[in-house]
C-alpha cells in the first residue's frame, strides 16, 4: 500500500475550504489529471459518484463513496476501480486560516504499471497532490500564502 499525505495552509475560513475540496463536482478544478466526476448522488457520508483519472497516460474509471464525514472537518472517500484508493480529506483551524491535509491510500496494480515504472509513479503522484493543494489554496484563498506546503 502507497500512502502519500500533504497538507497547506490556506487563508481562508474552513468551511469554505472544506466545502470546496471535498466536493466531487469540483474535483476536476483543482485535481491535475482528474477527468470528471460523474452520476453524483446524495451529500456527506454516503455520497456516492462514478469518476474518470488520467494516470500515466491511462483513462481509468472507478466508483467512490464517502465512507466518513463530519462537516467542515472530514470526508474520507473510498475509490474503487482499475486502482484502489480512499482519500482522507481533512481541515483544521490555524492561526492564519485553515490547514488542509489529503491523505491517499492505494495500489497500483502491478500489470496496469509494471513494477519499475511504479516507483517513479508514486514520485510523480506525490507532485501532483502537491499542485493540488496549491490549485485549492488559490481557490480558497483571501490572500495567497507563501509557500506553505509540509509533508
Amino acid at each position: 500500500m502507497i500512502v502519500l499525505k500533504k497538507s497547506v495552509v490556506i487563508d481562508a475560513p474552513a468551511e469554505r475550504v472544506f466545502a470546496y475540496a471535498s466536493e466531487p463536482g469540483t474535483f476536476a478544478e483543482w485535481l491535475p489529471n482528474f477527468v470528471e466526476a460523474r452520476d453524483i448522488v446524495g451529500t456527506g457520508a454516503g455520497q456516492q459518484y462514478g469518476w474518470t483519472y488520467k494516470y500515466v497516460g491511462l483513462l481509468l474509471r472507478g466508483q467512490s463513496t464517502v465512507v466518513e464525514y463530519v462537516p467542515n472537518e472530514l470526508a474520507v472517500h473510498q475509490s474503487i476501480g482499475t486502482i484502489n484508493s480512499i482519500w482522507t480529506i481533512r481541515v483544521e483551524p490555524h492561526e492564519v486560516g485553515t490547514t488542509l491535509t489529503i491523505e491517499i491510500e492505494y495500489n497500483i496494480p502491478i500489470p496496469v504499471l509494471g513494477k519499475v515504472a511504479e516507483q517513479f509513479a508514486v514520485r510523480r503522484d506525490a507532485r501532483t497532490l502537491e499542485w493540488a493543494l496549491t490549485n485549492v489554496e488559490e481557490m480558497c484563498s483571501s490572500e495567497p500564502v507563501r509557500n506553505s506546503h509540509t509533508s
